[in-house]
């Protein structure tokens, strides 16, 4: 038999349905001399009978079925090591794919230059909505070689082991395997595989399609969106500590700093995201694992951190676990906390009280959010709605609290407007926002959903209202900030006399800052005739030809 070039292990449990898929990716390479290892983990649905089928209908396929369920991904990549015959290895999950071209230009680097792996970029697709974006795309912007992960230790935040090619005699050499038992498995063996590689190569172009599915059965999640289980946690700092052995073992304790930085700023936000939505017992144990392990990290990486996300990691380190819920809403988008203090010296701190201790102080201070002194456009405000009180129709009254902590908007009525817009029209409805103190307004608005037509061919999807302030001529745009348990409320909405319906949801966003959420859904005719034809006519080709019509008739 040819000895294969490059083996790609395609690790699966229970997924006979998008098996099929991942293996079409392989068996479409552009390089075609690859052996393809489909490692079973005991699979209990119709993946034994589906692998089989694959491994019949082409020769390069071998199926390896493990004896019994190992609950990870290390087990069954591991095995399929032990028989894979060519001399470079990939990994690929049952739910994913490589692009054509993927082994062809990974092979590519390495016979360019002898290297320990090699990597390239990774697409990312929303199954949701289609969106794709690049994972960490500063880190594959260009072609280049790393002498050492020392010289760009950015790279540990690359930590995917399905991005990367790597060469079988340096797995070998360092009887590199993965971590069995334990789950973010990826993260160690790409930290021990970045810390023991002499030099590795990076190219620019995808090599690995992930498939995102944010909203997946709790059952069928990925572990990465488990964080709702408290053993997810502990998993993960478990990780952190054996990598943290690792750096020490190997002579790579330099990186500690850079390593704690990636912990923080990916890791650890993460879970930040979702404390708001977390109920006290799960605090507290979030708070018993997580604070011992970041009382080890470096100083000089919580410095890096922008400081809104140090200031709940400070608040969840103070036991202060409420407040930390409420500092992580509106993480990354210019929320501002409700209160914030001033000490003797003027220094500004988050929240209504000086904090005790040293430590405290030096990361609550906020003066350098400039709260006080930021262009309007970009000043933090922080607008909240206390009640929902459904009206007639499709209408809703909204209670607006806004806080105002660096005193931007003078004493007085303001006024403000909800925006929204589904589709390209853009719903505007003007309000007024009465003072009860200095840095605090409240009012009231109500937003009639039959007012904001979406376009004639349908809306599918979900807006979030924005509040705008005007002030001198300037405006800003805030989130809207909603109870996270208020019940979803649908209503049927007959836009334009009963020619376009849709179905109009509204609901808590249930994830992130927790905004207002609007979802549009289409129903009738609108949803069986009118948005397959414009469908069919937005395609290019009919665009074109349309184009070309209308220059014709000129």
């Amino acid at each position: 038999m040819t000895t294969p070039d490059v083996t790609v292990t395609v690790i699966v449990y229970n997924d006979a349905a998008r098996l099929p898929r991942a293996v079409a990716s392989l068996r479409a390479q552009t390089h075609a001399n690859i052996e393809i290892v489909i490692s079973d983990d005991h699979s209990t649905d119709e993946t034994p009978s589906v692998a089989r089928e694959l491994a019949a209908q082409d020769h390069r396929i071998r199926y390896l079925r493990l004896p019994e369920n190992s609950g990870g991904c290390s087990a069954p990549r591991n095995r399929a090591v032990e028989i894979a015959r060519a001399p470079y290895l990939m990994f690929l999950d049952s739910d994913d794919e490589l692009p054509p071209r993927a082994v062809e230009l990974l092979l590519a680097a390495h016979r360019e230059r002898e290297v320990d792996f090699t990597m390239g970029a990774v697409r990312r697709v929303r199954v949701d909505n289609g969106r794709r974006s690049t994972w960490m795309p500063h880190l594959v912007a260009e072609h280049r070689t790393v002498e050492g992960i020392e010289s760009d230790p950015r790279l540990l935040f690359e930590h995917l082991s399905t991005s990367k090619m790597y060469a079988r005699a340096f797995l070998d050499r360092h009887q590199l395997r993965f971590p069995e038992g334990i789950h973010y498995e990826d993260q160690l063996f790409s930290a021990q595989a970045y810390c023991l590689a002499k030099a590795f190569t990076i190219i620019p172009d995808p090599v690995y399609v992930w498939y995102i599915e944010p909203f997946a059965d709790a059952a069928s999640a990925s572990i990465s969106n488990q964080r709702h289980k408290i053993s997810n946690v502990g998993d993960r700092v478990h990780v952190q500590r054996l990598i943290d052995d690792f750096l020490v073992r190997s002579g790579h304790a330099a990186l500690r700093e850079d390593k704690d930085y990636k912990f923080l700023k990916h890791d650890f936000r993460m879970y930040a995201g979702d404390l708001p939505y977390r109920d006290t017992e799960w605090l507290e144990s979030f708070a018993e694992i997580m604070n011992p392990y970041l009382d080890t990290l470096a100083e000089g990486a919580f410095a890096r951190l922008p400081r809104p996300e140090r200031v709940v990691l400070q608040l969840l380190r103070d036991g202060r676990l409420s407040d930390a819920q409420q500092a992580a809403r509106g993480l990354g988008n210019g929320v501002a906390p409700r209160h914030v203090t001033a000490d003797d010296s003027g220094t500004t701190y988050w929240g209504d009280t000086v904090p005790s201790s040293d430590r405290a102080r030096h990361e609550l201070d906020v003066s350098d959010l400039e709260l006080d002194t930021r262009p309007f456009p970009s000043a933090h405000f922080r607008h909240e709605i206390t009640e929902l009180t459904p009206g007639p129709g499709a209408s809703l009254v909204l209670a607006i609290r806004t806080y105002d902590p660096g005193l931007r908007l003078p004493v007085g009525p303001q006024r403000a407007s909800l925006v929204l817009a589904p589709g390209r029209r853009r719903t505007t409805v003007p309000f007024r926002l009465d003072p009860v103190r200095p840095g605090l307004f409240e009012g009231r608005v109500r937003l009639d959903l039959s007012t904001a037509q979406p376009p004639v061919q349908g809306f599918a999807g979900v807006r979030h209202p924005l509040l705008r302030l005007e002030q001198q001529g300037l405006a800003h745009s805030g989130l809207l900030l909603a109870p996270l348990d208020f019940p979803a409320v649908t209503t049927r909405i007959d836009y334009r006399s009963g020619a376009t319906p849709h179905d109009v949801t509204i609901e808590p966003e249930g994830r992130n800052p927790g905004r207002l959420q609007i979802r549009w859904h289409p129903v009738g005719v609108t949803a069986r005739v009118i948005r397959p034809m414009v469908r069919k006519v937005a395609r290019p080709k009919v665009r074109s030809a349309a184009r070309l019509v209308a220059s014709l008739l000129k």
